[in-house]
């Protein structure tokens, strides 16, 4: 049995006080009230004793740091977006400063609603900040990932050869039902969430941007959501629609590859609360290289003590070689975002 004796989490969410501040001060009030109403309830989002004395409990635990939600461009208009994208990533940069053995990197949040500006910030976050990647949304204030003004974007992260981790995001406007005003039941969230992953890695692989930009990597949230599970329906979906459809299904047109080849270019996190008959289907689906140790904390009942925990105990419940849980908690991770051995 091989000790593992360090867990780089690349998929925790923080909220430090400068930036908070920053929303408090752009976001109309009849926004952030209700924003500052459902991140109360974490406090380890914002108290360093707190999320700490979390960690501490788990041997060689540190984290690589994510802002957590909202996306800039989501709540922002562009001058405002830009500005709380510099304050946000400049503090997430001086806490991995201040805490390198808590905070082994940081991920950037980009200004997405302007694009120079955004690239611009990319590319401060790389060369000044030296992070190690960037958080995107599954999709753009509504646009999917593959539309062409996005593509400067991917270009550059495959030169930079660091990782875009994808969080998905939907609001609980959208409904279950078109009868329904809202969604109910928490759907939007449970389900929606992964669906949308699902629907940003449908877009990159037929929109053409993995033919495109073969070295680019994302990291998709909860473990590839729920293309691993139907791999099959995947394969044989697509292969029926390519034997029947005489030209009038063109969107496998010029792939090099089949479509599930291009799926299994993803990475995945393994932020399934816990679940570790998920973590083998996503394993078995992308492979023992393809899987990075990732919490999503502290979003659970108990501010992160249990997304914490029961990731891990479900990793190591996992039947696969003592090698390739390391691989997960820490190897993948130092290979994929180039950390420091």
């Amino acid at each position: 049995m091989i000790a593992v004796a360090v867990k780089i989490d690349i998929f925790p969410h923080i909220l430090p006080p400068k930036y908070k501040e920053g929303l408090s001060k752009k976001l109309a009030p009849e926004v952030f009230k209700p924003y500052q109403l459902m991140v109360e309830p974490f406090p380890t989002l914002t108290d360093l004793d707190n999320r700490f004395r979390l960690m501490d409990k788990y041997e060689g635990l540190v984290q690589v740091l994510t802002l957590t939600l909202p996306f800039v461009e989501a709540v922002a208009k562009p001058q405002d977006a830009v500005e709380l994208a510099r304050i946000g990533n400049d503090e997430l940069a001086e806490l991995v400063f201040k805490y390198p053995d808590r905070f082994i990197a940081a991920v950037g949040s980009l200004p997405m609603n302007d694009m120079d500006a955004a690239l611009n910030e990319l590319d401060r976050t790389v060369n000044d900040l030296h992070f190690r990647g960037i958080q995107l949304g599954t999709s753009i204030n509504g646009k999917p990932l593959d539309e062409l003004e996005f593509l400067p974007l991917f270009k550059k992260m495959e030169e930079y050869n660091l990782p875009i981790l994808l969080h998905p995001m939907r609001p609980n406007t959208v409904t279950d039902y078109p009868t329904r005003n809202a969604s109910q039941y928490e759907i939007y969230s449970i389900f929606g969430w992964p669906y949308e992953t699902s629907a940003a890695m449908t877009h990159l692989v037929f929109g053409q941007v993995l033919q495109k930009f073969p070295s680019l990597k994302f990291i998709t949230h909860h473990c590839g959501a729920m293309i691993p599970y139907f791999e099959q329906r995947l394969k044989n979906f697509h292969t029926h629609r390519e034997m029947r459809g005489k030209g009038r299904y063109n969107y496998t047109r010029g792939l090099t590859r089949a479509p599930l080849a291009y799926f299994k270019m993803f990475y995945a996190d393994t932020a399934l609360n816990g679940c570790t008959a998920g973590l083998m289907c996503g394993y078995a689906f992308f492979g023992a290289d393809r899987i990075l140790f990732g919490t999503d904390m502290p979003y659970d009942c108990q501010d992160g003590n249990l997304s914490v925990g029961d990731t891990i105990i479900s990793i190591e419940r996992m039947q696969i070689p003592d090698l390739d849980k390391k691989k997960v908690f820490e190897d993948n991770a130092r290979e994929i975002m180039r950390l420091p051995l």
